[in-house]
């Protein structure tokens, strides 16, 4: 990793700025990013600790006009694009029947496009380097889920874009990583979308079996560092992704099973 130039969408905080932290620790160059200035400012002050080379663009990379400006700033900050992590997203609550319909087009827009948008314009510089594209997607990305529609739906969209960049960029070398991230650990007052498109605050997962913020963010970098394909990260979330494309009534009969106690670890 050692002065490889990396770009992390979302990474004011949580999962985002965790592997902006082990990339620093690594030897890499950080661009952070998301839409909050004085988080940015906050994480910025925080990871000069671990090392000087880090810097933000605060933008919305759901704009092509904002993404165009970021993979522009770290081609200008440092000359070169190695890695882009695609972090940025939101998670949903609310069964179908009660969700408005913005609520689906507000999480497609931030999960899917969202990561799209920026890899477009990211592609060109990472031909030239042979680096990594990587999608943070997550374990109800594997299959659809209840009470999770819509960031299921945003999630699972993500394996297939990154099947058709592996195919698309394979003589350029490019390397594409899918993360699927379990129930992980999050910062205090973490919002989520309700069925009615309100912000609700999830609730503490420290009584959860959450994995922890630095435990992803390693994984994520041995991903790019082995140059795998998909890592999958929770026991549940190896043992859904095999099950699931062998015996998909039985998992469904399982998750029926599990309705309640899935729907209160989901809080």
């Amino acid at each position: 990793m050692n002065g490889k130039v990396a770009i992390i969408t979302g990474s004011s905080r949580g999962i985002g700025k965790g592997i902006a932290k082990e990339l620093l620790e690594a030897g890499a160059k950080v661009i952070l990013n998301g839409r909050d200035e004085t988080r940015l400012k906050k994480a910025k002050a925080d990871l000069m600790e671990v090392s000087n080379c880090v810097d933000y663009y605060c933008c919305d990379v759901t704009n092509s006009i904002d993404s165009k400006k970021l993979v522009d700033f770290a081609i200008k900050q440092y000359g070169r694009l190695d890695i882009l992590i695609n972090n940025v997203g939101v998670s949903s609550r609310g069964n179908v029947s009660d969700c408005e319909p913005l609520v689906f087009e507000n999480v497609m827009k931030s999960n899917f496009i969202g990561s799209v948008i920026p890899t477009i314009y990211a592609l060109k510089y990472l031909r030239e380097t042979q680096g990594s594209v990587v999608f943070i997607s997550s374990v109800a990305g594997i299959r659809g889920l209840p009470g999770l529609a819509p960031y299921c739906a945003s999630k699972m969209a993500l394996r297939s874009l990154a099947e058709s960049i592996r195919i698309e960029e394979y003589k350029s070398k490019i390397h594409v990583g899918l993360i699927y991230v379990g129930i992980t650990e999050i910062e205090h007052n973490k919002e989520s979308i309700s069925a009615d498109g309100s912000p609700i605050v999830l609730d503490d997962r420290s009584g959860k079996k959450a994995q922890s913020i630095a435990y992803v963010a390693g994984k994520v970098l041995r991903n790019i560092k082995k140059r795998k394909f998909i890592t999958t990260l929770s026991t549940v979330g190896v043992l859904n992704a095999f099950l699931q494309p062998r015996f998909p009534y039985l998992v469904e009969r399982l998750i029926i099973r599990a309705s309640s106690k899935f729907k209160e670890r989901s809080k």
